[in-house]
Formats: structure tokens, C-alpha cells, sequence
């Protein structure tokens, strides 16, 4: 074994080698510069082969060589594409259309066959069948999923992507799938998804050190970075750069709660998502997250004094990231049925919505609702606080017919009650009887909170604070 790999790395310094992501069975962006890159002998004269194209480059003295694919249509008619050099390499199968990029800790790692074992839920938000392992059988989706170890040692076998079905998408994440599979529906175009996940992961891994660097926040206000910044990134998100993306999606948070966060958060994910874009050499591309789902934190034991605040103060995070550009955020309040279990089960459904944010924004199609209500002012009238709000999309409704959930609303002495609210046109009015001069109104601002608020189109409203006393100032780029 140990004399078979070290022939392997002695002829790999003369021969072209791939990294992980290049292989058989991919899918290649279309309508993109698509970059192929590799490795081989100092000088060495590389050609690629593709869908017409002949692209031709010498290795710089440390070996390295990259090409560039001109943009292609999407194609589902697999091709083969060719390496030539001292080696010729031909990877096979090879389609043409959407790839995406989706990370984060257990919540995006949570794998296809827990989605098969979840009960089928008894409500209309989630309405999807458990049994998509024994259906999944469309050789136009294809996934690759990265590992903290399969990415960093040369694979001659350009395994690694597989069409979505059976024992490979069984350990996929399900999240990733279920966006994937929707996307492949409504565009009808091949879709290859990246799931590059780690349980329990902080944000902070999944950040470089440089990246970290760039924002001044981090420098002015004396905030430590801890929690391993650059281990995951170096391990799994470096090395498939410079792959040619549409986007990525992010699904994390759970851990950086139990730290007590709040505006740092924020800033984080800023540096998480320059960061990626500076690697791929495109400050434009998508980054759609997960706003992450009711759990009783409370009850835990950590590093902070946890109350029921706590979550809503991260989700408060989360939503400020919206400034950054080219983002999107999706709302789970509804989607956990047991408030202990931080895995909330309902993945089709996360997947749906992170789809619609991809359609109306990466795709254009303006026409999709991809939000529920989010504030955006509010004014005082006699005892009532009149909220108004952005992606009302069809109009505003409580979702189960009963009255509005989850609201709070405060005088001057700050004490929140409960309080009243009714949809008057695509506004809301909130009062209460105690209450003669409001001042401030919560909605949803409790880790339990699971309101009935939504838009028409059955997107649930983004959990806020008109009182909002932090800040989250851009980095001028």
C-alpha cells in the first residue's frame, strides 16, 4: 500500500494531475468562464478538450497550470472532457447547467437518510413525501460531497461525483438535495450541488484569517477571533476554488448562539462571504442563508447566561447580514415540531425556500415570492403602533385563520406585554389596553415563538424589534 502511493505522488510530479472536484460525472457551470486546473511538470504544454473548445497553456515552474473554458449552453447530453499532455486524462459523463455551493454545520450536513425516518407532517407548510430515497433516480442532478480529508490528496480515479440517488445521496444533505432537485424542476437544466459541511462547526472555521483581517471591525473593536478561524476553510472550501459556481448556500448559527452573539455575528458573515467571493474572483456571487430555527437554548449550559432572548438577538444578526449584497435569508420559524431537538426535520422545505430566493434574485424570475414580511417602519397612532412591512408579496394573513401571534408592545417604561394585532391592508396594527403611549412592538422575540404571521404566498414574517439598538456598518470595499 505504502509503495503503491508513493509511486503515485513520484509520477504525479510529471504527470497532469486533477484536483478533487475535476472528475468524472460533473456538472460545469454554463453561461460562465468555467476554469479546468491542475497540476503537472514544470514547462510541460497542457491542452483541454471540451464541447468544441481546445485550450492550450505551459505549467508555471512550480507545476501549476489553469485554462479557460469559454461559456456554454446548458446541456443534459453527456460529454467527455480531455486532458492531454505526457498523460491524457478523459473524464466522462460531463454535463453542462447550475451549480451550487452549500455549507454550514449540522443542520446543512443532515443527511438524506435521516429525511427518510421523519414522520410525514400534519401541517400545509411542509408538504413534501419522506420517501425520496426509493424516487431519486434523475441523472441530471449530481452531487459531490466534500470531506475535511478528500479534497487535499490527489484521487487518479476522478471519483467523487454522483448522480443523486441510492447509497451516495443517502449520506448527502438534504438541504442541498431538495433545493437541487427543485431548481433542476423549475429550470429545467441539469444542477450539480457541493455539500461541504461540518457538525458542530462555528462560523469561524469556514473563515480565512486574511478574510478576517479585511474587516476593520474585528481591529477597531478589539474582537478576538477564536474557534480554529481557516481550519475548515483551508481543508474544504479553498481547494475547490476556482470550480465554477452560480452561488452558495449557508446554513449555520446554532453554534455561534451559544456563545451569546449578536453584532459580531453579523460581522463574521461578512468576512465569511468577501471571503469566498475573493477566492472565485466575483464580488457578485449569490450567498442564501438559513435563519436558524426555534430550540429552547435557554435550557442549555455554556459559555453565557442563556434566556429565551438569546436566539432572537442571533436571528437579529442574521438578518442585518441582509445589507450585505447579494444575499438572501430564509425564515424557519414554523419549521421544527419539537423545540428540544436542535435538528429540526422539515429539509424539504428549507431546500424549497432557499430555491425561491435563488429563482427571484440569481434567476431573475421577479415574479416569485421569496420572503415573507420583513419590517420596515413603524409610527404611532394614539395607543396604536402601525408596523409596515416589505415582501407582503400577495398580501398578509395569520396562516392558520386565528388571531396574530407573537406580538409585544411597550410604553415608555420599556416592559413588553402582550399585545393586539390586525392586519389593516398590507399593515399591521398592535396595541394594548394597558398601554396608552406605545413606544416599541416585538414580533416573535422569544426562542419558542412559532407565530401564525405570513404572506399569502405561505412564507412566514421575519422575526424583528423596532427598537433595534445595534448597528452593522458595511466595509468599504
Amino acid at each position: 500500500m505504502l509503495i503503491t502511493m508513493l509511486c503515485c505522488f513520484t509520477t504525479g510530479k510529471a504527470q497532469v494531475v486533477l484536483p478533487k472536484i475535476l472528475g468524472n460525472g460533473m456538472v460545469l457551470q454554463r453561461n460562465q468562464p468555467v476554469p479546468i486546473w491542475g497540476t503537472a511538470k514544470a514547462g510541460e504544454k497542457i491542452t483541454v478538450k471540451f464541447n468544441g473548445q481546445a485550450k492550450t497553456t505551459v505549467t508555471d515552474p512550480a507545476g501549476k497550470w489553469k485554462v479557460i473554458l469559454n461559456p456554454m449552453r446548458a446541456s443534459a447530453k453527456p460529454a467527455t472532457l480531455t486532458i492531454e499532455a505526457l498523460n491524457t486524462i478523459k473524464l466522462h459523463d460531463i454535463l453542462v447547467g447550475e451549480v451550487w455551493l452549500c455549507s454550514g454545520q449540522s443542520n446543512m450536513q443532515y443527511e438524506m437518510r435521516k429525511n427518510s425516518k421523519v414522520k410525514k407532517p400534519d401541517t400545509s407548510t411542509v408538504n413534501s413525501p419522506v420517501d425520496e430515497l426509493e424516487k431519486a433516480h434523475n441523472s441530471n442532478i449530481r452531487i459531490f460531497l466534500a470531506t475535511q480529508k478528500n479534497l487535499l490528496k490527489p484521487d487518479s480515479t476522478h471519483s467523487g461525483w454522483s448522480v443523486a440517488e441510492d447509497s451516495a445521496l443517502r449520506a448527502f444533505s438534504a438541504a442541498g438535495y431538495f433545493f437541487a432537485k427543485n431548481l433542476n424542476h423549475d429550470l429545467n437544466v441539469p444542477v450539480g450541488i457541493i455539500s461541504s459541511a461540518v457538525s458542530g462547526s462555528r462560523i469561524e472555521p469556514w473563515v480565512s484569517t486574511e478574510a478576517f483581517e479585511a474587516v476593520p471591525y474585528f481591529k477597531v473593536n478589539s474582537v478576538k477571533i477564536d474557534g480554529d478561524p481557516g481550519k475548515f476553510y483551508i481543508k474544504m472550501i479553498e481547494p475547490l476554488a476556482p470550480f465554477a459556481l452560480k452561488g452558495f448556500l449557508w446554513y449555520q448559527g446554532e453554534s455561534n448562539c451559544f456563545l451569546g452573539e449578536t453584532i459580531s455575528y453579523t460581522y463574521k458573515m461578512e468576512a465569511l462571504i468577501n471571503g469566498w467571493r475573493k477566492i472565485w474572483n466575483n464580488s457578485n456571487l449569490p450567498f442564501y442563508y438559513v435563519q436558524i430555527a426555534p430550540y429552547y437554548y435557554s435550557q442549555g449550559k455554556g459559555p453565557v447566561s442563556y434566556t429565551e432572548f438569546t436566539e432572537p438577538e442571533l436571528r437579529e444578526a442574521q438578518s442585518m447580514a441582509l445589507q450585505i449584497p447579494h444575499t438572501g435569508m430564509i425564515v424557519t420559524t414554523d419549521l421544527n415540531d419539537d423545540l428540544k431537538n436542535i435538528h429540526p426535520p422539515f429539509k424539504w422545505e428549507v431546500g424549497r425556500r432557499l430555491e425561491l430566493q435563488a429563482l427571484n434574485n440569481a434567476y431573475n424570475q421577479k415574479q416569485v415570492v421569496c420572503s415573507g414580511p420583513m419590517y420596515k417602519s413603524m409610527k404611532t397612532s394614539g395607543n396604536k403602533i402601525i408596523l409596515e412591512f416589505n415582501s407582503v408579496g400577495d398580501g398578509l394573513i395569520s396562516h392558520n385563520g386565528k388571531p396574530l401571534s407573537d406580538f409585544t408592545i411597550a410604553g415608555a417604561d420599556g416592559k413588553f406585554i402582550p399585545a393586539n394585532a390586525t392586519i389593516v391592508g398590507n399593515t399591521i396594527e398592535v396595541s394594548a389596553s394597558s398601554v396608552t403611549l406605545p413606544v416599541a412592538a416585538h414580533f416573535a422575540w422569544s426562542e419558542s415563538a412559532q407565530p401564525n404571521f405570513y404572506n399569502k404566498n405561505g412564507l412566514p414574517a421575519v422575526p424583528f424589534r423596532t427598537d433595534n439598538p445595534l448597528k452593522f456598518t458595511l466595509t468599504a470595499n
